[in-house]
Parts: structure tokens; sequence; C-alpha cells
């Protein structure tokens, strides 16, 4: 128990440098809201793969599709069955075309799951890292698993 109250901590640490790595990105325009889900993943102690459908909402825009894929590198433990996340969307113009986030965006991450779960991820990339990806709210999934370290998302144009 102490182990998983230790891990829980260090997910909790790396969700607040998130945020705090995010908020650092005050030249950009926030251009609209990306919200991912996906199905199951299984941690391998030093990574994961986790296939996601992703759609860009913004304001006066049809929506736009995206399929993405998130690997994380670091500790990673366990499974979880389904996940959601939403990031606000941040560019240097407010205005973007159909499919530009297509691109690769790292940053670091970190969630802890036990029955429902939270986690974070604060990404920069995308056509000459020029995106910045702040959690809108906390990433929710469904499972059992603890991870913290880096994650890379590769975003490509979907329907």
């Amino acid at each position: 128990m102490r182990r998983l109250s230790a891990l829980v901590g260090a997910a909790a640490a790396m969700l607040v440098a998130s945020f705090t790595a995010a908020s650092a990105q005050q030249s950009r325009v926030q251009v609209g809201v990306l919200e991912c889900r996906g199905g199951a993943s299984t941690g391998f102690i030093v990574g994961s793969v986790t296939n996601l459908s992703c759609r860009l909402t913004a304001d006066g825009r049809r929506p736009d599709f995206y399929v993405a894929q998130i690997r994380k590198i670091g500790l990673d433990l366990g499974i979880t069955e389904q996940s959601a996340l939403s990031w606000a969307v941040f560019a240097p113009t407010a205005r973007i075309g159909r499919g530009d986030l297509s691109g690769k965006y790292a940053g670091v991450q970190g969630s802890a799951t036990v029955g429902v779960g939270l986690g974070g991820n604060a990404l920069i990339g995308g056509s000459a890292n020029s995106f910045a990806l702040q959690p809108l709210s906390v990433q929710g999934q469904v499972g059992v698993s603890v991870a913290a370290g880096i994650a890379e998302l590769t975003l490509r144009p979907g329907r």
C-alpha cells in the first residue's frame, strides 16, 4: 500500500509539473479544444501505447477529426479499459486550417487509476513545434494502473 501511495504521489507531482510547464505558453492563442477517446491499454513497466480517436472543436468551425497514438516512456504499470483526454489547443495565431494539428508532440505525463482514475499530459509539437496542448481537465480512465514519465503523441488526419 505504501508503494501505491508513493506512486500516486509521483504521478500527482508529474501532473502539477505539467500544468506549470504548460502555463509558460503565454504567447499563444487558444484556438479550440482537442478531445480524444480510446480503448484498452496495457502498461509494460517501461512504457505503453494507446490508440485514440480525436476531435478538434473551435468556435465558428466544423469539427476537425484526428487519429492519435500516445506512447509513454517511464513507469507504466497496469491495464486500462478506456481513456478520455481533453486539451486546450494553443497556436501562434488564431486561424488554423484543417489538419494543421497533425504531427508529433512530446511532454510530461502522470496518472493513477484504481477503478476510475485521473491523469494529465502537457505537450508541445506539431508543425515546427508551434502548437501547445494543455490539459483542459484531467484525463479520465477506467482500470488499474500507475504511470509517470514522458509522453509522445502523434496526430494524423482522421474522420
